[in-house]
C-alpha cells in the first residue's frame, strides 16, 4: 500500500482496513488489485467493500450485526424492555447491524448519509452533527438514571 500516495491501513483488531478516501481516482483500481494481491497468500481472508474503504476480515461469518447480537447478549441486555439500543452507521458495512435491530424489534439504526439509500436503518441524517447531540443527550439522561 506503500507505493499508492493517501492509502492508509488501520488494525482494527479483528480486521483490517485499507482506507482511501486520500487516494486519486485514478489510483483506485491499483489499490484495489494490489490489495487482492495480498489475499491471494491467504486463503482464510476475504475482501469486504464499504465507502472508499476495503475490509480484510477472517473468512468467518461474522460482520457488525453478529457483534451487536453478542455485545448485548454478553452484557445481558438482548430483549430487555428497559435497554434501548442505538446502532449509528454511515457504510454499507452497518446494514447487519441496522437489519439485527429491525428483527430484534429492539432499538432503533441510524444511517448517516448526504444521499437517499435503501437502508435497514430506521432513520436516516444527512450529517453526523446531529450524533454528536445525541450523544451528548443520552450522556446528559445517563447522570439522571
Amino acid at each position: 500500500m506503500e507505493s499508492i500516495p493517501g492509502a492508509m491501513v488501520e488494525n482494527n483488531k479483528f480486521c483490517l482496513s485499507v482506507h482511501f478516501r486520500c487516494v486519486e481516482e485514478a489510483e483506485w483500481d491499483a489499490l484495489g488489485r494490489e490489495v487482492k494481491a495480498v489475499l491471494d497468500d491467504y486463503p482464510k481472508l476475504c475482501l469486504t467493500k464499504g465507502r472508499k474503504v476495503l475490509e480484510i476480515r477472517p473468512f468467518i461469518k461474522w460482520n457488525k450485526g453478529n457483534a451487536l447480537k453478542f455485545l448485548l447478549k454478553s452484557l445481558g441486555y438482548a430483549g430487555r424492555g428497559d435497554v434501548f439500543p442505538i446502532y449509528i452507521g454511515d457504510d454499507r458495512t452497518d446494514e447487519d447491524a441496522f437489519k439485527v435491530l429491525r428483527n430484534m424489534g429492539q432499538g432503533i439504526g441510524i444511517l448517516v448519509t448526504k444521499f437517499p439509500k435503501d437502508t435497514s436503518a430506521s432513520y436516516s441524517l444527512r450529517e453526523p452533527l446531529p450524533v454528536k447531540l445525541i450523544v451528548r443527550r443520552n450522556k446528559a439522561m445517563k447522570c439522571y438514571a
